[in-house]
């Protein structure tokens, strides 16, 4: 049986997209595939799964050397299982920079492409058999396009990402904008999480000036429940800096109804990072970045010290 997965901390996309693949291994290429998932996923998953009729797959820890693995939404190391090396490796599917540092036993297919979504690429790849798509999997595709475009204001959203969302939506009956304020809603849900859980929910390692980051956003539309909590975050962020290894945490809160992030700024490094990546003067424990939605295509690129 194939393993197909995403990276940690799985979001909508690394919920999705490994459900929708498994689906057309085993329905359509008759190769028998289950999507697993490294973590619990997040809210708006859990909703995406409730909302569709969907079994959540099962949750991981690692893999083994009998193991024939599928990576999707992620082609970096950092973001996949220890014993990555160790199991066959047969296809890549991802919309992020290549990582690098993924040794496979044999030449496999990968698939990378300026898109927005992972979903987005797996419907083209799909091709004619998505007539036979049964409405959970349309379902799914749509959701992680609505959640990774943000409704279409993030700046990775594509035109092909529009018209495919577009056409799935007709397929299906819904509408897009009821279907984005049900998804928001139960995104900026985050009662229930510790400031440590927040703090890794939706988290990139990167590498900065010589220093391990750990570059974690929050997308809500109500970012003032999460900014009052700012104080415990901060105090939270030494510790799970120092979980894997890395020496500081940059939050930024996307908000995405005003269409600007929140970066929260609890020492003289983040603050000096904000200043000079961002153009910005920094005066409090907070500074807010209008128009910024994106950390693959305005966070991470810009980042300086």
């Amino acid at each position: 049986m194939i393993k197909v997965f995403g990276h940690t901390s799985p979001d909508t996309d690394s919920t999705g997209s490994p459900l929708i693949w498994a689906w057309y291994l085993t329905e359509c290429r008759k190769t028998p595939a289950e999507a697993v998932l490294q973590g619990e996923p997040n809210t708006e998953a859990l909703w995406m799964l409730n909302r569709w009729n969907l079994v959540k797959p099962q949750i991981i820890s690692d893999v083994t050397a009998t193991d024939r693995c599928v990576i999707v939404d992620t082609n970096n190391p950092a973001e996949l299982p220890a014993s990555l090396a160790e199991a066959e490796v047969i296809e890549i599917i991802d919309h992020h920079l290549l990582a690098g540092g993924i040794k496979t036993r044999s030449p496999i297919n990968i698939t990378i492409r300026p898109l927005a979504c992972t979903a987005t690429i797996m419907h083209d790849l799909i091709g004619d058999d998505m007539a036979r798509a049964p409405e959970g999997i349309k379902g799914a595709m749509l959701t992680c396009i609505i959640s990774d475009t943000l409704e279409f204001r993030s700046p990775t959203t594509t035109p092909h990402d529009r018209a495919v969302a577009e056409k799935l939506a007709t397929d299906l009956g819904v509408s897009i904008a009821d279907l984005a304020a049900e998804m928001f809603a139960a995104k900026s849900d985050v009662s229930a999480f510790s400031e440590a859980a927040l703090l890794k929910m939706d988290s990139k390692e990167y590498e900065l000036g010589g220093r391990q980051l750990r570059i974690s956003v929050l997308e809500t539309t109500s970012p003032k429940v999460i900014l009052d909590r700012k104080a415990a975050l901060m105090a939270a962020m030494p510790a799970v800096a120092a979980e894997d290894g890395a020496e500081e945490v940059l939050l930024f809160v996307i908000d995405i109804l005003r269409e600007e992030a929140t970066l929260l700024v609890p020492n003289d490094f983040i603050k000096s990072v904000a200043e000079r990546s961002f153009g910005v003067t920094v005066t409090g424990d907070t500074v807010v970045l209008p128009g910024v939605m994106s950390r693959k295509k305005q966070i991470i690129p810009v980042l300086a010290v």
